[in-house]
């Protein structure tokens, strides 16, 4: 698949019941073909059925619960042909993650300054 199929990319994608779903938006004709992976390693296909619309695919994967565990897992639907990340999804689980949620919220609070400093002083720059 190249960038020239794709026309919208993913839409609605959602996790419902174990279940990522996602729908395709996308010039080619040929029905595409997709996996899913954590990290580096390969979970297994996604299934692809063809939308309403002549140009819309509807994506479905099961999430094994076996990869399921407390921290970040995010997870990736990548082309089969080109391994080109198509779209990502993101779980965050049990204590850790309020753990890795504030550190990332320290983190981005503290970017924040640093721009809002860098800001003060350029305009402050600009003003003599």
């Amino acid at each position: 698949m190249t960038k020239a199929d794709i026309s919208f990319g993913i839409t609605a994608a959602r996790l419902r019941a174990g279940q990522w779903q996602g729908e395709l938006h996308r010039t080619s004709a040929e029905t595409p073909a997709f996996d899913l992976y954590l990290g580096a390693e390969r979970i297994g296909p996604v299934e692809v059925a063809r939308g309403p619309a002549r140009d819309t695919w509807h994506l479905s994967v099961a999430v094994p619960a076996g990869l399921l565990s407390d921290g970040v897992q995010t997870f990736l639907i990548r082309d089969t042909e080109d391994g080109e990340t198509l779209a990502h999804f993101t779980i965050v689980a049990g204590e850790a993650a309020d753990a890795d949620m504030r550190a990332e919220l320290d983190l981005m609070r503290a970017e924040l300054d640093m721009l809002k400093k860098a800001f003060r002083r350029y305009c402050a720059a600009k003003d003599h």
